[in-house]
């Protein structure tokens, strides 16, 4: 079969431990939006050595990329679906055998083990070893990008941006990304990008494979950049602050574009009704030695008077476009989720344009690749809202693909736009008559 992703450390040495967290973070992955994130602080994972967890993260991680492939192999095999667990270790021995290429004898021994441990599943010990032995012998191909997403998922964006485009987005879910940096001073990119072994990307941005602790990497210590995909670098840059203009990032954590609006010069409002979620923002500025206002309210109903120069609204949206690193995202949506996400991000872009000073600009983006979330947003929004009109984005501008601007200027990137991948957003710039 295909090679599917790069051979990992993971091997038969790994023991059951490692196993049974994987079985927690998955299980707690597929269980809601909350997902992966709630799952990484799973006392079982954080119990393991450094090399046991970072087989549990590697292999559900590989499991939720191929979910669709995976499940496709396995109800060609099972006639009659098991209990919820069950069909979790099932998935998790597929993965093992097939992605990150553990031996085959313990895919399925360390499988069967985890139904043994639990005494009201032991009689599936038999079909799980059965179901595996067998694809084992006929393995499966796992590399349909038909497959890669829930079905009701591709065939929104097979009728949104066509068969062709709509393949090679889901191709790339089976992709592990590499680490994009913004830096707090672009003059430094190409020493930085030296240090850090990465390449330079259109508007500025350092891409790097180098994998372990980014505590550790040169420039972090000393506030030089922070994490932040390509993709999602491109509004902020749009926006074109000024020193000393004053801008507002609603919804701002967990601040990758407060930082860059900051070290662009702005006097800088960070909004976003999550406390817990602005202490990062506070501690990433502290790290990088910038300021900016941080204020934990409801961007919708703040009751602050002023008004800004420059508005970047990065909306509550599905987020599937961030499936590279959150594959989870695809699997938890729902239809329903993003009608009523529609919904926020309507009263959110109102309030944003109350927000912005008669001839300031606002930025609106999501990273979401579902149209109503986008396109369908932004025709809504200037059909209501009189002196907003669209501010187009240059084919060379923020460092944007040239395949993601549109023919009104707003962009709509789609994960392939870059060779080695981004994030899927879409961004629409306005200015105020």
């Amino acid at each position: 079969m295909t090679d599917l992703a790069p051979q990992t450390t993971p091997n038969d040495a790994v023991g059951l431990p490692a196993r049974a967290a994987a079985l927690d973070l998955l299980t707690a992955a597929l269980g809601g939006r909350a997902g992966m994130d709630e799952g990484l602080s799973h006392p079982a994972l954080a119990a393991l050595d450094g090399r046991d967890r970072a087989f549990a993260r590697a292999l559900v991680m590989a499991t939720l990329r191929y979910l669709g492939p995976i499940d496709s192999a396995l109800q060609a095999k099972v006639k009659k679906a098991p209990p919820d667990k069950v069909v979790q270790i099932l998935r998790l021995g597929v993965a093992q055998a097939f992605v990150l290429k553990t031996p085959a004898h313990a895919a399925v021994t360390t499988s069967v083990d985890l139904v043994a441990q639990d005494k009201g599943l032991q009689m599936f010990k038999g079909l799980v070893n059965a179901v595996l032995r067998g694809l084992v012998r006929e393995p499966p191909e796992l590399d349909d990008p038909e497959l890669m997403a829930p079905s009701w998922l591709y065939m929104r964006w097979r009728a949104a941006f066509g068969a062709e485009a709509a393949q090679a987005v889901a191709a790339m879910i089976a992709q592990e990304p590499a680490t994009d940096l913004s830096l707090k001073d672009p003059s430094q990119g190409p020493v930085l990008a030296g240090d850090l072994e990465a390449e330079m990307l259109p508007g500025g941005s350092l891409r790097t494979s180098r994998r372990g602790d980014i505590a550790t990497w040169p420039g972090f210590a000393e506030g030089g950049w922070w994490v932040q995909d390509a993709a999602a670098a491109i509004p902020a840059r749009l926006l074109g602050v000024q020193p000393g203009q004053s801008a507002l990032d609603m919804c701002a954590a967990p601040g990758g574009k407060t930082l860059q609006l900051a070290a662009a010069g702005a006097k800088v409002v960070a909004l976003d009704r999550s406390a817990v979620r602005l202490k990062r923002v506070a501690e990433n500025l502290a790290r990088v030695a910038l300021t900016a206002e941080v204020v934990a309210a409801d961007a919708a109903t703040w009751p602050d008077r002023r008004s800004f120069d420059a508005v970047l609204l990065d909306a509550p949206c599905s987020a599937t476009g961030t499936f590279r690193r959150h594959p989870d995202v695809l699997w938890a949506a729902k239809p329903s989720d993003v009608a009523g996400l529609a919904a926020v991000q309507s009263k959110l872009l109102d309030a944003a344009a109350r927000r912005t000073k008669s001839g300031g600009r606002l930025v609106y983006c999501v990273c979401s690749l579902e149209p109503e979330e986008g396109e369908g947003q932004v025709a809504a929004f200037l059909a209501r809202t009189p002196g907003m009109s669209l501010d187009p984005v240059a084919a060379d501008e923020g460092g944007a693909p040239a395949a993601s601007v549109r023919p009104e200027g707003t962009l709509r990137i789609l994960p392939h736009h870059l060779a080695a991948g981004l994030d899927g957003f879409y961004v629409a710039r306005f200015r105020k008559a």
